[in-house]
């Protein structure tokens, strides 16, 4: 029995709340379960420096966790100096992930950046983040085509991400953090609207597993991502 008493292959309860950033051209406010995180899309008139004069644009993301976001304080990354490891490696996939289904050149010469900011953490932030920072991507080219700054949607596809685990021996969707710090095996998956794979990224924490078991982890995520997808698709309806 999961800590949650849902069946296997469900998702916890998912909201995507738009336009909750005033000054954002897109923003987003994601909700898997506990796990909460407020997508900002800001537009800029120009690309990075090392695109410029290439006739394209580009889509990046900025990922961050409020210090009580978590069970105890955590020190401001600012105050550091520098982000993390983790936190370099998680915003990196939200852009990656974004950028597979953008039109790049349709872009123009722009950049859009994606503030990914989690303000309660109970596993599974990446995946929310990515899920939410499409709806933001979604609405900050809607705010473009208002204005015809735009020739064509440069946005190709849905693009949404969910975890899947090996919890006491049984493949689960969807883990929260009391799942996700007992897991067996964890995994992420990034999948587009069409089916598509993104990205996976999977670790033995205690056991190796199968390559059955791997397939049936992505069965589960393909299942899940669908459903986000078709979330996403009523919240921007």
């Amino acid at each position: 029995m999961r800590p949650s008493k849902r069946a296997p292959d469900a998702l916890r309860p998912v909201s995507l709340e738009r336009a909750v950033a005033r000054y954002a051209e897109g923003s987003c406010f994601v909700k898997f379960g506990n796990t909460h995180v407020l997508c900002t899309a800001s537009l800029e008139e120009k690309p990075p420096p090392w695109l410029r004069g290439q006739g394209r644009g580009w889509v990046t993301a900025e990922y961050s966790m409020l210090p009580r976001a978590t069970l105890e304080r955590t020190r401001r990354e600012s105050t550091s100096g520098k982000p993390s490891g983790r936190t370099q490696e998680i915003q990196r996939l939200i852009g990656r992930s974004l950028r597979t289904i953008v039109d790049l050149p349709a872009l123009g010469e722009r950049q859009i950046t994606i503030d990914c900011d989690v303000i309660q953490a109970d596993g599974g932030t990446r995946t929310a983040a990515i899920t939410g920072a499409w709806v933001a991507l979604h609405d900050c080219i809607a705010w473009m085509t208002a204005r015809s700054m735009l020739k064509v949607n440069p946005i190709r596809d849905h693009v949404a991400a969910v975890s899947c685990g090996i919890y006491q021996g049984t493949p689960v969707l969807d883990l929260d953090y009391a799942e996700d710090s007992e897991a067996d095996t964890d995994a992420n998956f990034v999948m587009t609207g069409a089916g598509g794979i993104v990205e996976i990224q999977g670790t033995a924490e205690k056991t190796p597993f199968s390559q059955e078991e791997l397939l049936g982890l992505l069965d589960l995520a393909r299942g899940g991502c669908a459903r986000l997808v078709d979330l996403q698709k009523t919240a921007v309806a």
